[in-house]
């Protein structure tokens, strides 16, 4: 990535209002659109949304997109979309005990409205803000109950695939893990044993940061210093031994590759973690079994900057817009691309604006964090959303009902949609892409007003 002129986050300013503004019609339009069949919508096909689903992971972010929206312009309607949906449809999503999604569905609904809520921007009602608190402890501990048990202080609340499975995508939905435990919550299990919601996250964390990230140690045959930050999608495990097995990849080119969207939960759920965990009090940190605050919070930087400096040195072209997998075989193709801006027309491998919106975010959460020494962290978190929010990322068409353009789903499994007379999918939008895009320009508008804006 080559770094730009110094920019700031007032600079962006008019960019994020023509962002919130398409965004607000389109999401609008969706909701009146949209059938209500079972199915959430997914991923747009030929720019019209459609549900296509390995599990009801992007509900949340559709009625997420319509809260988000209502805080930067105030528009009533979108607040009404955002708080009867959540009402109406997320329920299931509360108790759904077969996924580790719940922080992208619960956190993005009920988690907004409670925060909006305490930020004075609803009237304040003790038993709503109630209703959204008791489904955000719900979901944490249902969350924390999806676990594997490894030795030597391991452990991982395991994927959709099964008890053998750790999801890198996880430590960005363990937000709603830390949510519970600020509630002082706590999950019971048999006999009334009583499972710490914080020992479960840095536990969980911890497990991520060791066999889902690689650090240039040795580990395996590509673990080499300059690859350090290479993320593996999937870690798998014997859960009769507790042994690790492999790493593995669902929706990446390969184990050895690095999924950029797989890079991007990393950057962003560990420097989030790190946020949460900064604001808690060191007596949380003596319960049985918790490693001191300061042990905790080194891990998770440890793990924040390696996969920041992977991004911004390995899996982004010039211009901080990445490609789908960094080993992704049609690269070569494509000669050096990572001396120039990434190429979402060419005709060889897609690129992945979901990831970039993401990675954004985490790069600038990083930098905010570390202060003058994640400045460059900070500025090219505002440089990928510079280049998000214009043509040909953001979807100007009032037809087409994306907001951000260039989103992959699952490549190798081929549900992106591939329009006539291209090779590759391209001009696409996605649920969580679009979610994504505008959470990182609320984070930048709050930035330009010297204010911020955390999950918790």
């Amino acid at each position: 990535m080559k770094l730009s002129s110094r920019i700031a986050p007032q600079d962006l300013s008019a960019q994020i209002r023509r962002l919130f503004e398409l965004a607000s019609d389109k999401t609008l339009r969706l909701a009146r659109g949209w059938d209500g069949k079972i199915e959430a919508p997914v991923v747009t096909v030929a720019g019209k949304y459609a549900g296509k689903n390995w599990t009801q992971w992007t509900q949340g972010f559709q009625y997420g997109n319509a809260l988000l929206c209502f805080d930067v312009t105030g528009q009533e309607s979108l607040l009404e979309v955002g708080r009867a949906g959540t009402v109406h449809h997320m329920a299931e999503h509360v108790t759904h005990t077969g996924v580790h999604d719940h922080g992208f569905n619960n956190q993005s609904t009920y988690g907004q409205l409670r925060r909006l809520m305490l930020e004075g921007r609803l009237d304040r009602d003790d038993w709503e803000l109630r209703f959204y608190e008791q489904a955000l402890k719900t979901s944490g501990a249902v969350q924390a109950s999806r676990w594997t048990e490894l030795s030597n202080g391991f452990g991982y609340i395991y994927s959709f695939n099964g008890a053998h499975s750790l999801f890198i995508d996880t430590i960005r939905t363990l937000r709603i893990v830390a949510i519970a435990h600020a509630l002082r919550h706590g999950l019971l299990t048999e006999q009334d044993r009583r499972v710490n919601l914080l020992g479960r996250l840095l536990t969980h964390a911890r497990t991520s940061a060791q066999f889902n990230i690689y650090y240039g140690e040795g580990r395996d045959f590509y673990d080499i210093p300059e690859l350090r930050g290479r993320t593996a999608h999937e870690a798998i495990f014997n859960p009769a031994s507790g042994s690790f097995r492999c790493p593995s990849s669902q929706q990446g080119y390969s184990p050895f590759s690095t999924w950029t969207r797989g890079l991007a939960w990393a950057m962003l759920g560990f420097a989030e973690e790190l946020e949460f965990l900064r604001s808690r009090p060191e007596a949380e940190f003596a319960a049985e079994g918790l490693p001191a605050k300061r042990d905790a919070l080194a891990m998770l930087e440890m793990a924040a900057r390696a996969t920041c400096d992977f991004y911004m040195n390995q899996a982004s072209a010039a211009d901080g817009i990445c490609y789908w997998d960094t080993g992704a075989p049609g690269l070569s193709r494509l000669g050096d691309w990572k001396s120039r801006a990434a190429d979402p027309m060419n005709a060889f491998e897609p690129v992945d604006s979901s990831s970039s919106a993401i990675a954004a975010q985490g790069l600038i959460r990083l930098g905010v964090i570390l202060g003058e020494a994640g400045e460059e962290y900070f500025r090219a978190g505002l440089q990928v959303a510079e280049t998000l929010f214009a043509e040909p990322y953001l979807s100007i068409d009032p037809q087409h009902e994306g907001i951000l353009l260039h989103s992959i789903y699952h490549r190798p499994n081929g549900w992106d949609y591939i329009p006539k007379g291209s090779c590759i999918p391209r001009g696409e939008s996605s649920m969580w892409g679009d979610y994504h895009a505008l959470e990182l320009g609320l984070l930048i508008s709050r930035l330009a007003e010297d204010r911020y804006y955390t999950f918790f």
